[in-house]
């Protein structure tokens, strides 16, 4: 064979491998693994669905990740959906709790914990409701709702007919627990959809294709928000709270206090409606300043597709602000904090709707994903439509998530250069992020709709520092729900709250996590409790997680 021969043979080859092994794009500071496969995770989502396109199947189902046990490890809980009408199942499908074992490997331990709900699962949070120094767990669904009291052993008791929280059959969405009173107990505010049954089902086809009904063909629903009375039991305050007065098409919320005014305040995403920014005068009452506070529309003045909410101080300047997950063909929208209770629509000049336009829009978090202590963003993707490729070409059932790293107060697309998690097709509905397995780096769990969920590892490299805090009230309530935290290192000064309930119909971030950059040493934690005292603790350790009781702190002014 001529040496021109060997040469042109080589050439070939080479392409061919080139075609099949493509060159993986170089990895940048932000780096996510998918690990699902060796986590021993089983669980499989069902939106019940059965051909005949009931509203309730696209909105399935949120997840929660929180430390039942109490052993310093985040567990895992998904929610599922049930058979519709028309639906069959050889076995009823149920909510999964997976038992946190460490490195990155999950137990089933739902059936001896007793918390197996077999109704359809909408949304979930996770808060210790009773302060006995255990995690709960409260069900938001399409029917009556579930409260489970942790009794401490690894299992759970129903404590829905005692504490009278079912709500009854409506269309529930996100939920959260909170302390609208400051009186250190946590009460519950319950987002609900729309007035569904299947008697008023409705039915659309496009292009000749069965499809979803939008929200607006039904009527909205007034949310629900129940007064803890201190011995187990709630009372509905709906109305007298000033709740009751609206009517939405809830899906995504959080309880956060944007006006920094030391009352806890609430904000809901509706569906193709304003979003509603419920302003607390400290008693439990609420006003509803949505239009005027700027968060009602986006920034051309229309309602979006509202998904998700998501809260954090995402420019450093000490004020929360609100990220919101929207429909295809509508750009998520981020909501800076002015300041006097007014925000402005920065999405465009921050680059924080980058590559998500054409898609769906779920689960979302700002996370500190390379600890540099600025606060990323992760967005869950993916249609409701599994017959949308037929009648629109710019968009996906299944979508790729999309990861922003946030470079000073803007974002940058990271989405390519991070690893192979990033490049998973998902149909992504609620998402959590918490360190599973406590190496100071934030992971990453998306439940996907039909499907069995995503596990992303953090294994971005770098030697930025971090602290981990979590609170422990006992004038406020014991998880400190509402409190506001404060991170001191050097120049570098952040803060956060613990919130109970967030994003898409989901719960994570009891323990909050502060990327601390090259700072190496924390100087002082301020924290503000909820309805309680405001203490400095000194010179905590860094790259730790760190406990902080009421009380054990030294006194700061109010």
């Amino acid at each position: 064979m001529s040496s021109f021969v060997r040469r042109s043979s080589l050439v070939v080859v080479a392409t061919v491998l080139a075609a099949a092994c493509p060159i993986r794009a170089a990895e940048g500071p932000i780096v996510l693994r998918d690990v699902t496969r060796s986590t021993g995770i089983a669980f499989q989502h069902t939106d019940g669905s059965s051909g005949r396109r009931y509203i309730v199947e696209y909105v399935a189902s949120g997840m929660a990740t929180f430390d039942y046990d109490g052993d310093g490890l985040i567990d895992l809980y998904f929610l599922n959906g049930a058979p519709l009408p028309g639906a069959r199942a050889d076995r009823p499908p149920r909510d999964a709790l997976y038992r946190n074992l460490g490195g990155f490997r999950f137990a089933d331990v739902t059936e001896r914990a007793g918390v197996g709900d077999t109704g359809f699962g909408l949304g979930v949070t996770a808060a210790d409701y009773n302060n006995d120094g255990l995690g709960d767990l409260y069900l938001n669904q399409f029917g009556p709702n579930v409260l489970y009291r942790n009794r401490g052993d690894g299992t759970f008791a129903d404590a829905t007919p005692h504490a009278g929280v079912d709500r009854g059959s409506k269309v529930g969405a996100g939920t959260c627990f909170l302390d609208i009173d400051g009186d250190g107990d946590l009460d519950l505010y319950v987002a609900n959809y729309v007035n569904f049954t299947y008697e008023t089902h409705v039915s659309r086809r496009v292009m000749g294709q069965l499809t979803y009904a939008s929200p607006m063909d039904y009527a909205g629903v007034p949310d629900n928000l129940f007064r803890n009375q201190g011995d187990g039991t709630f009372a509905d305050a709906s109305r007298e709270s000033g709740i009751a007065a609206f009517a939405g098409t809830g899906m995504g919320m959080i309880a956060a206090d944007y006006d920094d005014d030391g009352d806890t305040d609430l904000f809901v995403a509706n569906d193709v409606m304003p979003n509603f920014l419920f302003r607390n005068d400290g008693r439990g009452k609420f006003d509803e300043v949505g239009l005027l506070a700027g968060v009602a529309y986006e920034a051309s003045g229309t309602p979006h597709g509202n998904m998700g909410v998501e809260c954090a101080d995402f420019d450093r300047d000490g004020r929360l602000d609100f990220f919101v997950t929207a429909y295809h063909r509508e750009p998520p929208v981020l909501y800076r904090n002015l300041g006097a209770g007014l925000f402005d629509d920065v999405t465009r000049i921050t680059g924080a709707g980058q590559r998500s336009f054409a898609h769906v829009k779920w689960g979302c978090g700002l996370v500190d994903f390379d600890n540099d202590g600025w606060k990323d963003l992760f967005i869950a993707c993916g249609h409701f439509d599994d017959n949308i490729a037929l009648r629109d070409d710019t968009t996906s059932y299944m979508v790729r998530p999309v990861l922003l790293r946030n470079v000073g107060g803007r974002f940058a697309d990271v989405s390519s250069s991070a690893g192979d998690g990033v490049q998973v097709l998902l149909t992504g509905r609620g998402a959590a992020f918490d360190d599973l397995d406590n190496d100071g780096r934030i992971d990453v769990v998306v439940l996907n709709s039909r499907r069995g969920p995503t596990i992303l590892r953090n294994e971005s490299p770098g030697d930025n520092h971090w602290v981990a805090v979590r609170l422990r009230g006992v004038r406020s309530n014991h998880d400190g729900v509402g409190s506001r935290v404060k991170v001191v290192a050097g120049d570098l000064v952040q803060v956060d709250e613990v919130h109970s309930g967030r994003s898409y119909q989901s719960h994570y971030g009891t323990r909050l996590h502060f990327g601390l950059g090259t700072q190496a040493k924390v100087d002082r934690i301020e924290v503000r409790w909820l309805g309680g005292r405001n203490e400095v603790f000194e010179n905590p350790p860094a790259d730790r997680i760190v406990v902080l009781t009421e009380g054990e702190g030294r006194p700061m002014a109010p």
